[in-house]
């Protein structure tokens, strides 16, 4: 069985690299030119550790092939042509996970679905939002982002005027612009988030808790830095907001993240262990 298992996922993924090759080009093009998914390429590789982690588990689950499996390739296959006719390349891409779903079941049954459903839904942390979307989003974040920084640098007492995602400083005038947002850091956080929570060995609420803190920690990471950056350009001027110190701050706002991702997951493993079988308490009675 395990030699036969083996078969069919060699075939399979040389028949998927065959068939997505021009969707994984694109997908390798934009992860090298698009900062906003330049995590992109390490995701495939987590989705696989997270396959091999799982592959005890999968040996003791005796595979029930369903049809229902074939259903979903066709409707992933169909969404993949639509795709192609209609030049989007969302639904090219999110065809994959479509596709891979219904293979797992067509092939081994739902039980191995159920075992392999988050790494193969974690393969969406690499494929880019439609640009329509995006914007949706970063733009209101712009102006969150910059109203934040606003009242940081006001708590420090210096002066600062905002208008929109502009900010107004004595020496210089900052833009808060689409990179500047914070997006780019949610989404890193959250496909961050979404591995720790899975690796993780307490209750279900305390993975959601930690999937979720990506939102408020990408936030205050990006206010830290957009607030760092506005105070410096009102000593040195706006030369701190471009090229090397601008980018050297993306790779803090990430550190910062992911200390405090890292940290939070500590914290919530604590109550455990400290309530683990067999942990000596003190006796206070006299």
């Amino acid at each position: 069985m395990p030699n036969r298992n083996a078969l069919y996922i060699g075939v399979v993924g040389l028949g998927l690299l065959v068939l997505y090759f021009q969707v994984f080009q694109g997908l390798f093009a934009d992860w090298n030119s698009n900062d906003n998914y330049s995590h992109g390429f390490f995701i495939p590789f987590i989705s696989v550790f997270m396959v091999w982690e799982l592959r005890h588990k999968l040996s003791r689950i005796n595979p029930q092939p369903s049809n229902v499996g074939l259903l979903l390739v066709l409707l992933g296959l169909a969404q993949l042509v639509l795709g192609y006719i209609g030049s989007e390349f969302f639904l090219k891409r999110t065809s994959l996970i479509l596709v891979l779903s219904g293979i797992v079941i067509f092939l081994f049954g739902f039980h191995y679905f159920k075992v392999l459903a988050v790494p193969i839904f974690y393969l969406l942390f690499m494929i880019p939002l439609p640009a329509i979307i995006w914007n949706k989003i970063a733009f209101p974040l712009q102006l969150f982002s910059s109203a934040l920084a606003e009242q940081v640098v006001r708590l420090l007492g210096l002066s600062i005027l905002r208008h929109g995602n502009v900010l107004y400083l004595p020496t210089t005038t900052l833009e808060v612009v689409d990179a500047c947002s914070g997006l780019r850091s949610l989404m890193t956080m959250f496909a961050l988030s979404a591995f720790l929570a899975w690796q993780a060995k307490f209750s279900s609420w305390k993975k959601w808790l930690l999937f979720m803190s990506a939102i408020p920690i990408a936030i205050i990471a990006n206010t830290i830095r957009l607030s760092a950056t506005a105070v410096m350009a009102s000593f040195y001027g706006e030369k701190v907001a471009q090229g090397f110190l601008h980018e050297f701050s993306g790779f803090v706002t990430f550190g910062l993240g992911t200390a405090m991702l890292i940290t939070l997951n500590f914290l919530l493993y604590r109550p455990l262990r400290s309530s683990a079988p067999g942990t000596p308490r003190k006796n206070n009675a006299k």
